[in-house]
C-alpha cells in the first residue's frame, strides 16, 4: 500500500445572497441562485494507510474516535456519519469494493451547526484526500457533486447544494442551480473592492444553530405544498442574488447594504426558527450601534450572523456586540478552494 500521508483542505463560506434557493425541491422547479464568498478557515482530512487490517476514524474537534476491522461498509457511527459515508461510497464507487486499512481524521475551524457550511467542507476535504490518495482523477465539479451525493443522498441530510460547490472552488461565486445542473460563475472583483468588503464585514458567532435540519425540512415541505407566502420570500431571496451580485460587481457598497437587508427580511419569511428572540435582539445591538444590515448565515436558527458596516463603524458594532454572549470576529476572503497534499 501507499506510505505516504494524504492531506486535504477546504475552505469555509459566507452566503451573502440567495441562501436557500439552493435547496431542492426549490431549485429543481424554480432554479436557484447563490452569492457567497470563501474564508481564511478551514476543515482539514488526514488519510495515514495502515498496515494492520484495522480501520480508525477520529473528528479531533469532538474528541469521537473508532477504531474497528476494515470492511467494504462501515455501519452508521454515532459522531463519525460524514467519515463513514466519504469512506463507504469512495470504496464502492472507485476502490472496487475493496475495503482500506487506513486512519482518518478531520477537523474543522468552524462548528458544526455554525452557518458556515462546516459539514459539507469536512466532506469536501474528505473527498479530496481520498482523491490524493488514490490519486483519482477529479475535476472541481466532480468533486462537489460527489460530496454533494454522499451528504444529501448517501446519508440524506438536509441542506442545499451551494456549500460543497463553495469549498470545492473557493473565492467569490455567483452559482445556478438548475436540476442536476450547477453553474459556478467566479466573479471579478478589485483588489480595493475586496478589501473594502473585507474591513465591512463583521461575523459574530452566537453559538451552535440546532434547527438547520428543522428549518431546511420545513423549507423543503412549504414549496411542496405550494405556501404562497414563504414561496414568495424564496423568490425574492433569490432575486436578491442578481441585486447583490450585480452591487458587487458595481462596488456599490449602499446597495450591497439595502440588498442584505431587504434578503434578511424576505429570509424570516421562508420558514419558522429562521430567526428567533435572541436573534432579534443581536441584530438590534448591531444596527444601534452603526450596522447598516444584518443576516444569518446559513439556514437560520443561530451559528454565525453577519453585519455590514461602515468600516469606522466598525470598532463601535464590535464594542456593542462583545457585550454579549458570543464571539466577534473579522474574515478575510481567500481565492483557495480545496487543496490536497501528501508527506512522505
Amino acid at each position: 500500500m501507499t506510505h505516504f500521508i494524504a492531506r486535504a483542505r477546504a475552505p469555509l463560506r459566507l452566503g451573502l445572497a440567495g441562501g436557500g434557493t439552493d435547496v431542492s425541491p426549490y431549485s429543481d422547479r424554480f432554479g436557484g441562485l447563490t452569492l457567497n464568498v470563501t474564508i481564511d478557515r478551514f476543515a482539514y482530512a488526514s488519510i495515514v494507510p495502515r498496515d494492520d487490517a484495522k480501520i480508525e476514524l477520529t473528528a479531533a474537534d469532538t474528541q469521537v474516535r473508532w477504531t474497528g476491522d476494515i470492511s467494504p461498509e462501515l455501519p452508521a457511527i454515532k459522531g463519525l456519519g460524514l467519515h463513514v459515508g466519504v469512506y463507504n461510497r469512495i470504496v464502492r464507487q472507485f476502490n472496487g469494493g475493496h475495503p482500506l486499512a487506513v486512519s482518518i481524521t478531520t477537523h474543522s475551524e468552524a462548528p458544526p451547526g455554525s452557518g458556515l457550511g462546516s459539514s459539507s467542507t469536512v466532506v469536501v476535504a474528505l473527498v479530496q484526500a481520498f482523491c490524493e490518495l488514490l490519486s483519482l482523477p477529479l475535476g472541481e465539479y466532480d468533486v462537489a457533486k460527489l460530496a454533494h451525493d454522499i451528504e444529501r443522498i448517501d446519508l440524506a441530510l438536509a441542506g442545499g447544494k451551494q456549500d460543497q460547490y463553495a469549498a470545492t472552488f473557493g473565492g467569490l461565486n455567483f452559482m445556478e442551480f438548475y436540476g442536476d445542473k450547477v453553474i459556478v460563475n467566479p466573479l471579478r472583483i478589485k483588489q480595493d473592492t475586496k478589501a473594502e468588503l473585507e474591513a465591512s464585514l463583521v461575523l459574530f458567532y452566537t453559538g451552535v444553530s440546532r434547527e438547520s435540519a428543522n428549518i431546511i425540512k420545513e423549507q423543503s415541505n412549504n414549496v411542496v405544498e405550494n405556501q404562497t407566502d414563504p414561496l414568495a420570500a424564496l423568490h425574492e431571496v433569490k432575486i436578491e442574488a442578481t441585486r447583490m451580485k450585480e452591487a458587487v460587481l458595481r462596488a456599490d457598497f449602499a446597495g450591497i447594504a439595502a440588498s442584505m437587508s431587504d434578503s434578511w427580511e424576505s429570509k424570516k419569511r421562508m420558514a419558522k426558527g429562521i430567526s428567533n428572540p435572541s436573534i432579534d435582539e443581536l441584530w438590534r445591538i448591531a444596527t444601534n450601534a452603526g450596522a447598516k444590515a444584518g443576516k444569518v448565515s446559513g439556514a437560520g436558527g443561530g451559528g454565525f450572523m453577519m453585519f455590514f458596516v461602515d468600516p469606522i463603524d466598525r470598532p463601535a458594532v464590535t464594542r456593542a456586540l462583545g457585550s454579549r454572549d458570543g464571539q466577534v470576529m473579522s474574515c478575510t476572503f481567500t481565492d483557495i478552494g480545496a487543496q490536497s497534499w501528501r508527506i512522505s
